[in-house]
This record gives C-alpha cells, structure tokens and sequence, in this order.
C-alpha cells in the first residue's frame, strides 16, 4: 500500500483491510510513516521525531494496526516523553505507566506512531507554543489549526494519519475539528475515563477522546474505548446499542434550537460561520427535523468569570506542581506570559472563590438541562470564525493579564465551553466553505449521554452534505 491509497482510507477501512488480510499492519504503518515524513515538515504537528516503530498494541483489536498518535498533554503512554508544550519540562519527562484511555487505545489495536504538539498546558485555542513552533493549518499554512489539539488536527486533515488522540476543556477538540475540516466529538463527562491521574479534570470540564475525518470512525473509536474503570466518579449506563449502529440507522424526528450569537466571549460572529449555521439548519428541515430559533437563560458574564476561575486554578496547580516537582523556578525563561498571567491569578484565588464558580456551573448545567427538555439538539457555529491567523493568539503576549488572555481566546470560540460547564457532549462537522476553501464547523450539542442522538443526526448530515471530496 503506498502513502496515496492509504490516504484515501479512513481508520475503519484500513481496519477492515488489516483484518481480511489484504493489507498487513506492517504496510499501514509504513505508509503512515512516509505521509507523516511528507507532510511534518511543513505541519509541525509532530513533538519530537515520529516512533521508530509503534507502541504495543492488541493484534486484535477492532482498529487493529491502524496508525494513531497521542496529544502530548494529559494522556500518558508508559515510558514516553510528555512535555505538555511547555518549556519547564524540555523533552518531556517519561511517564510511568499508561493512563486508563491509553490502555484502552491500545487494546482497541491503535498503533501509536508520535505524539501530537499542543500550546502551553493546553490553554490556547491555537497551537503555537514557544517550546515547540507553530503548528500549521494544512489548508492555509499561514493559518492556525486550532488548539490545543492543533498537532493532532492538522495531521488527520492532512491524511498523514487516520486518526488521533485529542483532549477538549473548552473546546480543545472542536475548535481544530472546525478549523481543519475534521469531526470532532466532545462526549459527556465520564464517558471515557480520566484516571488514574484524575478524578474531575479542570473541575470537571476536561475530557479526552479523539479527531477522525469520518463520522463511523468516531462512533466506531467510542464504542472500543468508552467505559467505566474502578475509582471513576461517574457511571454512565452503556449505550442501548453500538454508538456505529446509530450512524448507520440515522436519526428520528428531532427538535433542534438555531442559536447563531455565542454562549459565552465577548467576540462577534463572522457572517460565514452564521451563513453556514443557517444553511444547516435548512438542511435539517428537509431531513424532517423542527428547527427553531431558541434563547438560553444564561448569564454570560457570570459564565466567564466562573470559567476563568476554573482554569486559572488548574493552571496554577500545573504551574506549582511541575515547579515543586522539577524543582524549577516559574518564570519567563520557562513559561509563557500569558500561561504566568493565569497562573498569578489563580494562586490568588479562594476556596470561597472556587464554591462560587461551582454554583455558576451548577445554575448553567440547569438551563441547559432546561433547554433539552424542550428540544433534542442545540445547532450553532462551532467557532466566531472559521479559522484565526498564526501570531493572532499569542500566548507569550505580556501586555494581557489573566481575564484580558480568557477574554482573546474566547472571542474566536464562544460556542464550545458551554458543553465543558454541562458535561454534556457537543460535536463539530466540516459543514461549511469559505470563499479562499477554508472549512467552517458547525456544532450539534445534545443532553448529558446523549451522544447516540449526536451521532445518528452527523451520520445523516454526513450523507446528506458530504465533505470527504473537500480536501486540503
């Protein structure tokens, strides 16, 4: 198989091919290998230089041998470097052993060939970190991919890989699914699990699972990786049939709520994203769907001022934890200006402070529970703009403190932290084009465990608006 046939292929047809012995899992990954040297020059996608030779995996697996690579943030893969894109660890510090959802990629046959770039301890929505460079946008190269999953992203919408391991606590795996044309799911909190490391990562916003190009690819990934391990704090009950079955059924007569202004930010909405919010919507109505426009009884600003509090006190944990560990002084010569900023101001928070954000959380959680009870699925852009330019979100910018970073950030992605607040899942489509061919992402957000209902309707929009023959 060379490179171009295996480009071609999303993860569950090369799975097949490995499985029916067409192909061998030896010329997949030798494929892989020739497409991520091809194209990582120009990408800068990958920390480090790729594996030699993949981790162990499941020989039999349902994606057996299928070509993979782990965000270097979070997930730990035993023995393997992690750096989290920050300067303060250099190479990165070899981890112990495997996280649960690494041992789980591995059983489902995933064969880890890298890891992925991410910005500093993923608080950007762009992937340019001082430590490792910008990560380029296949589709623009002077364009960011997104973040923090930005590395991941870049190399399955260049079709260097099939498939990745990505990380979302604002919008981490949706916003380069939007930027890089890819699917991007966020499932609910305690769908895959966090542990050992975690019990309520980011206060309980923070959950890993992966970018594909396909929708089967994404359903078939959750269905080998979802479930409960010992000591989670969440018990989710299994899906009443294979996540795939739904894709492949499609949906029921849904009520869907058209929301085209953001949830939270204070940025404005660039008319493409709207226009192809809009042209969904219509879409969804010829399939049968009810669609109407709908208002959320939220406060944003306490929204944001709850969200800045949750992630600076996660940032100043990282920050102290890694400095007390390594016993390196926090400082400009290691971290980011921005990344110090958040750290300062979470250091100067209270247990008081923290209580507050949680009934914050607690009263958006309720109006968002509100809302799906009146309809199956919220539609809206996944991002205020398609895309943003490399230097734009410049994370080593000291003229910014903690809200004035937040503030940035969520003026490009004031769609996604919602679904991190609520726990409930929320998936980005490349439904959308630019005139310059860029993707727009459009996001479907559903109640907490109802991923089945998210992706039976992407299966649909996936047939009835196609997006495989868009390519970078």
């Amino acid at each position: 198989m060379d490179a171009h046939e295996y480009a071609d292929l999303d993860a569950t047809a090369l799975a097949a091919l490995v499985r029916d012995r067409q192909v061998s899992a030896a010329e997949l990954q030798e494929a892989a290998t020739t497409a991520l040297d091809a194209v990582n020059p120009e990408l800068n996608a990958l920390v480090g230089t790729r594996f030699d030779s993949p981790l162990d995996y499941a020989a039999d697996g349902p994606f057996a041998g299928v070509p993979f690579a782990i965000k270097d943030l979070i997930l730990h893969a035993e023995g393997v470097p992690q750096a989290a894109g920050t300067r303060m660890l250099g190479p990165g510090v070899p981890m112990p052993a495997d996280t649960h959802l690494m041992t789980r990629f591995r059983r489902a046959g995933l064969a880890t060939l890298g890891r992925t770039a991410t910005p500093e301890l993923g608080f950007n929505a762009t992937t340019e970190p001082v430590s490792n460079g910008p990560v380029h946008n296949p589709w623009d190269t002077s364009r960011s991919a997104g973040g923090s999953s930005g590395g991941s992203a870049a190399l399955v919408a260049a079709r260097a890989l099939p498939v990745a391991h990505a990380s979302d606590g604002g919008g981490s795996i949706r916003i380069p699914a939007a930027s890089c044309g890819l699917v991007g799911l966020k499932p609910s909190q305690g769908r895959t699990s966090p542990g050992p490391d975690y019990a309520d990562p980011l206060l309980g916003m923070g959950i890993e699972f992966v970018l594909t190009r396909t929708v089967r690819d994404c359903a078939g990934l959750l269905d080998a990786v979802h479930g409960h391990e010992p000591g989670d704090r969440y018990l989710l009950p299994d899906p009443q049939r294979p996540f795939l079955d739904e894709v492949t059924a499609g949906s029921r007569p849904l009520r869907v709520a058209l929301r085209t202004t953001p949830f939270s930010g204070s940025g404005s909405v660039d008319p493409r994203c709207v226009e192809a919010t809009e042209a969904v919507a219509r879409a969804l109505e010829g399939l049968g769907h009810v669609v109407e426009t709908a208002d959320l009884d939220l406060d944003a600003d306490a929204f944001d001022a709850a969200n800045l509090v949750g992630w600076a006190s996660f940032l100043a944990d990282g920050v102290d934890g890694l400095a007390a560990a390594l016993g390196v002084e926090p400082g400009p010569d290691v971290l980011e200006a921005a990344t110090l900023a958040c750290a300062e101001y979470g250091r100067g928070l209270r247990a008081s402070d923290l209580y507050a954000a949680d009934r914050v959380f607690n009263a958006t959680r309720r109006a968002v529970a509100a809302c799906h009870q009146r309809h199956d699925v919220v539609l809206s852009p996944t991002m205020n703009v398609p895309n943003t330019p490399l230097g734009y979100l410049d994370q080593d910018d000291a003229s910014r403190d903690a809200r004035g970073w937040y503030d940035h950030i969520f003026s490009t992605a004031g769609f996604t932290a919602l679904s991190n607040v609520t726990g409930n899942p929320a998936i980005s489509l490349p439904l959308g084009r630019t005139e310059e061919g860029w993707p727009v992402g459009v996001q479907l957000g559903a109640a907490y465990g109802a991923e089945a209902t998210l992706l039976a309707l992407a299966g649909d929009l996936e047939r009835a608006l196609p997006w495989e023959q868009h390519r970078p």
